[in-house]
């Protein structure tokens, strides 16, 4: 049985562990309300965007851009949204779980995929089991603007549009609440039912005509998807984080509670050892 002096100390470096899980729920919380605030604050454009790219796809049937053409597969590209920082639950963890789940169904050689990664947990693991990546990016602010990520995504539209690529996906955790966050994966390229996907409800005069139009809306559209998925992905982790942080701390607290049951009980055993040798030594001294 541990000493009291054992427990005291277990006791009190619990309660700190505690004091920093509790500041790290409150920073996270905050982050989380921004983040909140950024992804559905993008959502307007990105419908907008979608309505007007669809008004022109369906009013040009003779359309053959690339980007709306599916073609055969030979080789994917998946885009993965991870975090750069662990203490997440397991946020990063269903993202590559469902990364792997695909390419283990899909693929059977390393050169029908290749790999874009935002965070550094996915760039991690990618490199550890030698995953090919093509493309990645670490450190991303936890409010990140479009800037930080353009390169990346106008690369990625990129490498479809020279045909290194036949198809992409996007792999993130979509936001949903602060206590549920789904894994999302998301075809991005080539673009699929977009007529389908909002109804147009603008008419449109278009200058100079809807084929050149059309030619530099769609990387746009692209990046936008990919700049979607990344405000998802950062409400998501913040929310992982926050909730991760707020278990660690009722952990911590059935700990202490234990732990103060335990002292208890071994103080009180060695306060009635002392009295036992209290009442034997004056029974000996009569």
């Amino acid at each position: 049985m541990a000493s009291l002096r054992e427990l005291k100390g277990r006791i009190d470096s619990t309660k700190k562990t505690k004091q920093i899980t509790g500041a790290m729920e409150l920073v996270s919380a905050s982050k989380m309300s921004k983040a909140e605030q950024n992804a559905k604050g993008f959502v307007p454009y990105a419908e907008k965007l979608q309505e007007v790219v669809s008004s022109i796809a369906s009013s040009t049937s003779d359309s053959n851009h690339p980007m709306l053409n599916k073609r055969e597969v030979k080789k994917t590209g998946y885009l993965i949204v991870t975090s750069d920082r662990g203490l997440v639950g397991a946020y990063n963890s269903h993202i590559l779980r469902s990364l792997m789940s695909k390419i283990d169904a899909n693929h059977s050689s390393k050169d029908e995929y290749t790999i874009i990664v935002i965070g550094r947990k996915g760039y991690d693991f990618c490199r550890k089991r030698g995953l090919p990546v093509a493309q990645s990016i670490i450190g991303i602010s936890d409010h990140p603007a479009f800037a930080d990520v353009k390169n990346l995504a106008s690369e990625a539209v990129q490498m479809y549009a020279n045909e290194e690529i036949d198809e992409l996906h996007v792999i993130y955790n979509h936001y949903v609440s602060a206590i549920s966050q789904v894994v999302t994966d998301k075809q991005l390229l080539p673009i699929e039912n977009i007529e389908g996907q909002t109804g147009a409800t603008s008419d449109y005069e278009f200058e100079p005509n809807q084929e050149e139009i059309l030619e530099v809306l769609l990387p746009q559209y692209a990046e936008s998807l990919i700049f979607e998925a990344l405000l998802d992905g950062k409400a998501s982790e913040h929310a992982a984080s926050m909730t991760a942080m707020r278990s660690a701390t009722d952990n911590a607290n059935e700990l202490i509670d234990d732990l103060e049951l335990s002292y208890n009980r071994a103080r009180q055993a060695a306060i009635t050892q002392e009295i036992t040798e209290i009442v034997g030594g004056v029974a000996a001294l009569e």
